[in-house]
């Protein structure tokens, strides 16, 4: 979808799209996670997140980090919490003649922008959706298994790989993310065969390849505090992380929040997702759904057309009417 770039900053690029149409209610701004191609939100015409809420009239934005070189492996999480996304929401209330905006974060995406609503307060947050945002890792099957070899090594066994290369590179990105989903990856010549007559799903086929293709790396710091804290302790179960020398609790979340998980999810299933629901008591609403779809199928896949944007298009359209300062 046409955009044009409206701020930017060190790691930091907002992008407003276009509304021929034009726009009413609160904008809402895209988040998405780190080493993934911002284009998660825009995958294709037609399976498109941006355009169904340009479509709906809505003022839609999109944060997009760039590429992750060497020289930025000691960015910690707490750059995206205390700096890219504040300054990203900043940016687009003030746009918007100081109305609250709406954050939609996909998978770190969402954790991300619940860290940061934790920090920043409601005043310039109209709500938050989180979609595939794991949030109690003993509750993903698929990392059940790396946990008695990271126990036996100390937790050590990952470690070597971030400080050598200064983070995870793409390709080792782009691996495990087809590895996420290896039951559809190992199929997919049968459901190309399957579907030869069916452009819709043929052009979905090609739109994942493409994103898949163009992953980029994890920042070393933000991945170790992701393997320490986040899945070799758990401790986002308990609503709290260590970032930067102090301790983001989630408790002090005070915007309405929706949380989905996708029912077919590896990554993020349904019940690691629902987890968020009981780290929020200062949000005045907390909601949970699932939708048809795996990690990246729940956000953007062609059921989503029917599930998940309806029920995000309802949700936002709801707080605007609803004033909880």
């Amino acid at each position: 979808m046409p955009r044009s770039l409206i701020d930017e900053g060190p790691n930091r690029s907002v992008f407003e799209y276009h509304s021929p149409a034009g726009t009413s209610g609160n904008p809402t701004l895209l988040v998405p996670p780190l080493a993934v191609p911002a284009n998660c939100f825009d995958l294709r015409r037609g399976c498109s997140v941006v355009e169904r809420l340009v479509r709906d009239g809505r003022p839609t934005y999109l944060v997009d980090y760039g590429e992750i070189a060497f020289a930025d492996r000691e960015l910690g999480l707490e750059h995206w919490v205390d700096d890219v996304l504040p300054n990203a929401i900043t940016s687009v209330s003030e746009r918007n003649d100081g109305k609250p905006v709406h954050l939609i974060g996909w998978c770190l995406g969402g954790i991300l922008s619940l860290l940061t609503a934790a920090e920043l307060g409601a005043a310039r947050i109209a709500s938050i959706t989180v979609v595939a945002s794991p949030f109690d890792f003993t509750k993903v099957p698929l990392l059940a298994p790396l946990r008695p070899v990271l126990n036996a090594t100390g937790g050590h066994a990952f470690s070597p790989l971030y400080k050598v290369f200064g983070g995870v590179p793409a390709p080792l990105v782009r691996t495990a993310f087809r590895i996420s989903a290896l039951d559809k990856h190992l199929t997919k010549p049968i459901s190309l065969v399957r579907n030869v007559a069916n452009s819709d799903a043929l052009a979905q086929f090609e739109a994942v390849e493409r994103f898949t293709a163009n992953m980029v790396a994890y920042p070393g710091r933000a991945i170790a505090q992701l393997y320490h804290r986040a899945f070799r302790s758990n401790s986002l179960a308990d609503g709290t992380i260590t970032l930067g020398g102090r301790t983001v609790d989630l408790a002090r979340v005070k915007s309405p929040t929706l949380a989905i998980g996708g029912t077919d999810d590896t990554l993020a299933p349904p019940e690691a997702v629902r987890h968020v629901l009981r780290l929020l008591p200062e949000a005045p609403v907390t909601r949970f759904a699932t939708a048809p779809g795996g990690h990246l199928g729940v956000l953007t896949g062609r059921a989503a057309r029917t599930t998940t944007w309806p029920l995000i298009q309802a949700f936002q359209s709801e707080q605007d009417t609803v004033c909880w300062s």
